[in-house]
C-alpha cells in the first residue's frame, strides 16, 4: 500500500500556483515527509505535483531501472526503483513501499487531484497542471474523472 499527501502551506494569501507546500508518502515501511527538516525541505508544491506526474509519466513508459525525484525548490526527495517485485519507493531513509505501478499511479493521481481543486482557473500554473493530469491519466487503471 501507498498514499500521497500533497498541502499547501497555510498563510500565503490567495492560493496561486507558486504556494509552498508539503508531500507525505506513505508505505507499508515508513512515511517520507517534506514537513519539519532543518533547513526546510517544503516545496512549490504544485510545480513539484507537475514534475512528478512528468517525472513518473516517462518513467514508467520507459525502461530505466531507477527515478530520482527532488521536487521544485527542495531537497525532498524520492526513489523509484524496479525490482522483480514490482516498484520500491524510497526516502533518504530507506524503502517505505513495495508497489504496483497501477497502485503508485492511483495513489499519486488521486492526491494531485484533490490538491488542484484548490488551484484557482486563472492561475499561469493552470495550464501546465492541466496538461500534466491529462498526460498521467492513461496510466491509471480504472479510472473515473
Amino acid at each position: 500500500m501507498i498514499t500521497f499527501q500533497f498541502t499547501v502551506r497555510p498563510d500565503q494569501g490567495d492560493p496561486h500556483g507558486f504556494d509552498m507546500g508539503d508531500m507525505v508518502v506513505t508505505g507499508d515501511f515508513g512515511t517520507v515527509d517534506s514537513a519539519g527538516h532543518v533547513p526546510d525541505q517544503g516545496m512549490m508544491i504544485y510545480l513539484s505535483v507537475v514534475q512528478l506526474l512528468d517525472s513518473l509519466r516517462e518513467f514508467l513508459q520507459g525502461d530505466a531501472r531507477v527515478l530520482s525525484y527532488i521536487g521544485a525548490d527542495t531537497s525532498f526527495n524520492l526513489v523509484v526503483r524496479r525490482n522483480k517485485e514490482g516498484l520500491s519507493v524510497a526516502g533518504k531513509n530507506g524503502v517505505i513501499a513495495q508497489t504496483t505501478a497501477p497502485e503508485l499511479t492511483s495513489a499519486v493521481l488521486h492526491a494531485a487531484k484533490a490538491l488542484g481543486r484548490s488551484l484557482p482557473q486563472e492561475d499561469t500554473v493552470r495550464f501546465d497542471w492541466e496538461n500534466a493530469i491529462a498526460d498521467f491519466r492513461p496510466l491509471v487503471p480504472n479510472i473515473n474523472g
